[in-house]
């Protein structure tokens, strides 16, 4: 079964643009893709372009190797951008061999381990009685495991650290105290952080208060997070900008975090992801992915999702606290996973399971959108 096209669709989809893949084979079956680099779908695309030169030709059942020589194939390997645009293509090509094959994906992957994917939601208020109110209504429709966003940025898109955290602090030991010891409670601190900044923040709580605490600083620096890891004693999640296993490397061999937010859109596609979890099983890190894109990342991951064993929840951006963003417009995705509850049921339908219409997303257009420009009280640029 031969390539003869690959197609990317950089389009914007209900509130945000998503950069679909299709690759096209001479028998007439096709895959779906997604690629993960957010804001910086154009440069993926130009990637896309440049493998498709000589993937074209190329037998699609070859997803190892097809891996291999793309990441291989220019001096310069390796990167969030090639490797966005390689993680398109082989979620692709898993989904072209499983139709191929009458299997769904997982099967691929050495068969399922669960029946549902258990996820977890997040709150979309900022920290506060409301913020506590709307983790009490995810609860009662059955999610056990909430995710928090800090306090402190203002509508001039500045963010001031010290200001975040006693406030953010303050709400999370009253949401503990409100909500119970029963239900899992982390926080995404989005890389806004310093080691000091999130010591400090830490220790404002008592132990217990967080089951997770997610990229509080940013990841380039394995000894930074080591150095953090011996002020504080809350599990961290760590991991949804990694673009291969080998900057998982430090991180699961030093014990550095208990929980990767692996991104199968970003970090190198399902062959890749196998290859973390299967490493991290080693070491007892649970893989709790990363899921803010649209339903072609969803159903990979929830294939991922199922075929592998250490696996705590997968990210949903679908709840009822969520549910406005628009990210699953079914006028789109005519197929698509779909929650149960809080868990997304593993189906049986060959490859991914996601349809697509085409001609509708053909006439879609891309928007340019930047994420917020944080600055500090002082004019400096911070993270977003």
């Amino acid at each position: 079964m031969k390539i003869t096209a690959i197609k990317p669709y950089p389009v914007w989809i209900g509130t945000r643009n998503q950069l679909i893949v299709k690759i096209e084979t001479d028998e007439g079956i096709f895959g779906w893709g997604e690629s993960g680099l957010s804001g910086r779908e154009k440069a993926v695309v130009g990637a896309i372009e440049h493998y498709r030169e000589f993937l074209v030709g190329r037998n699609a059942f070859d997803i190892g190797a097809i891996w291999q020589e793309t990441y291989r194939s220019q001096y310069f390997e390796g990167g969030r951008v090639l490797q966005a645009a390689i993680s398109a293509i082989d979620i692709a090509l898993h989904d072209i061999k499983g139709k191929a094959l009458g299997v769904p994906v997982y099967d691929l992957l050495g068969g399922k381990q669960r029946d549902r994917i258990p996820t977890f939601a997040s709150t979309s208020l900022p920290p506060g009685d409301a913020m506590i109110e709307q983790a009490r209504e995810l609860m009662a429709q059955g999610w056990n495991a909430i995710r928090f966003f800090p306090a402190g940025q203002d509508s001039r898109g500045i963010f001031e650290p010290r200001e975040s955290i006693g406030e953010t602090a303050r709400w999370l030991v009253k949401a503990r105290e409100a909500l119970g010891e029963s239900v899992v409670l982390g926080i995404d601190y989005h890389h806004r952080l310093s080691v000091a900044e999130t010591a400090s923040f830490c220790q404002k709580m008592p132990s217990g208060t967080l089951d997770f605490l997610e990229e509080p600083i940013r990841d380039e620096t394995p000894e930074a997070y080591e150095s953090l890891r011996t002020l504080t004693d809350v599990p961290f999640a760590i991991g949804e900008e990694f673009s291969s296993k080998w900057q998982f490397l430090p991180y699961i061999e030093r014990g550095i975090h208990q929980f990767n937010r692996i991104d199968v859109c970003n970090v190198g596609g399902l062959t890749e992801a196998m290859k973390v979890a299967g490493w991290s099983e080693a070491h007892y890190v649970d893989m709790m992915p990363h899921n803010p894109l649209g339903p072609i990342c969803t159903a990979a991951t929830v294939h991922f999702a199922a075929a592998v064993a250490n696996f705590s929840w997968l990210e949903t951006r679908a709840s009822p606290a969520e549910g406005y963003l628009g990210f699953y417009d079914t006028s789109v995705f005519t197929t698509q996973p779909t929650l149960d509850g809080a868990a997304y049921p593993v189906g049986n339908a060959p490859g991914l399971g996601v349809e697509v219409d085409e001609e509708f997303i053909k006439k879609q257009s891309f928007k340019f959108w930047e994420a917020p420009h944080l600055k500090r009280g002082d004019g400096s640029v911070t993270n977003w």
